[in-house]
């Protein structure tokens, strides 16, 4: 998803080192879409509910730990049993400059799901805004900043949709590891370790502290105990880019049945706003 976003992005940078912090931050969002600043938002939005982390069961390889297993598959296993649901997300993003400083950019969203084909995302950050909207019929990629938006023919269910927006649009649907039927598969391909790091406290709420890891990707996940097994923090470690900078993710605010309406993810577009098209996966040097 190699593009960049263009001058009329969140930041206007100049510098040699503050384009190499943009290159940086542009190998975690890195998108491919109808226009650099837009393609850079659904990227940016790909954060969201740890979707750098990979996707086809190994739980039980040899170095995962049972235990931690075991708390993962219950977490994903009860995720998959709502039927509607939302939570709110705050985000950080690490990226090193050349001279070794790091760096944070932070977002946060707001999300929501109802099953089997509905979604909406809508997300504020230092890097770019944007908001996802998947009504089981199209799926639609919205940056009110530039005043672009567009919105493609999706399947409908929100597995299909996961797997036609990363295959055919090169983005990274949101909450899309999380939120499949087969979530804890996703999760868990290529794990060549895990274990239970402990009991912790995230926001007030006691959790199970699990750690994995995934070729060249260290992951941490946080897990509610008691009868409601949520998600409650992630941290994701590249191990392939110099100081192994991280992304962190607090998720807050679980509404388990939220009040919302089926036009409620569906995209109205505003007065003056223009549609754009998705160029073919692969494009690069995108311009609207």
């Amino acid at each position: 998803m190699p593009a960049a976003a263009d001058d009329r992005g969140a930041h206007n940078w100049t510098s040699e080192q503050d384009t190499t912090m943009r290159n940086q931050a542009m190998k975690y969002i890195s998108p491919v879409g109808a226009m650099p600043s837009l393609a850079t938002a659904a990227a940016i939005g790909s954060m969201m509910l740890a979707l750098m982390l990979p996707g086809t069961a190994r739980a039980q390889a040899a170095g995962v730990d049972p235990d931690a297993a075991k708390i993962l598959k219950r977490m994903t296993d009860y995720v998959g049993t709502l039927q509607r649901f939302s939570v709110d997300t705050s985000n950080t993003l690490e990226v090193v400059l050349v001279s070794g400083q790091k760096i944070q950019f932070t977002s946060a969203s707001r999300n929501t799901v109802q099953r089997p084909n509905k979604l909406r995302s809508e997300r504020i950050g230092d890097l770019i805004s944007q908001s996802f909207y998947y009504d089981g019929r199209t799926f639609t990629i919205f940056n009110p900043g530039d005043g672009y938006y567009v919105t493609v023919p999706a399947p409908n269910t929100i597995d299909a949709m996961v797997d036609f927006a990363r295959d055919s649009l090169d983005v990274i649907a949101p909450a899309g590891d999380l939120i499949t039927m087969d979530a804890f598969d996703r999760l868990t391909d290529d794990a060549t370790s895990g274990f239970v790091v402990g009991k912790s406290v995230v926001g007030g709420v006691r959790c199970d502290h699990l750690a994995f890891r995934s070729g060249v990707v260290d992951w941490q996940i946080w897990i509610e105990d008691g009868d409601k097994p949520l998600p409650r923090k992630y941290v994701i470690t590249s191990l392939d880019v110099d100081q192994a900078p991280q992304f962190e993710q607090l998720l807050s605010n679980w509404s388990l049945d939220p009040a919302v309406e089926a036009r409620y993810f569906e995209f109205t577009p505003p007065p003056g706003v223009k549609a754009i098209e998705f160029l073919p996966v692969g494009t690069a040097g995108a311009k609207p």
